[in-house]
């Protein structure tokens, strides 16, 4: 789903990194998968989406095992996204389940 960068464009990227409760299962843990991915394709404004699971072997993710990406191509369309009626609805799926959470957003250079 995500889409190619020209070099010339700069866009804002808003990165999410989970840590779920150690008494969350599987099921709980797939069905916030699912729910961020569902913001992808219900918010146009996010440009491109893209998640996966840590797999590095320096065991340096501080139990961070979720990784969360989305593309913006303004300020105004992330912060429009994180006051959306459909991301509040994602935080009350997510919030019974999330032990720690770390964002960082950067426009691309």
């Amino acid at each position: 789903m995500i889409h190619a960068q020209s070099k010339n464009e700069k866009v804002l990227r808003h990165v999410v990194l989970f840590k779920f409760k150690d008494g969350s299962t599987a099921a709980d843990i797939k069905k916030v998968e699912n729910a961020f991915a569902d913001l992808a394709t219900k918010l146009p404004l996010i440009k491109s989406y893209e998640w996966g699971k840590n797999s590095s072997p320096e065991n340096l993710n501080q139990g961070l095992t979720h990784c969360f990406f989305l593309t913006f191509s303004s300020d105004k369309d992330r912060d429009a996204y994180l006051v959306h009626p459909d991301h509040k609805a994602f935080g009350k799926i997510l919030g019974p389940h999330l032990d720690k959470v770390t964002v960082v957003d950067y426009w691309t250079e």
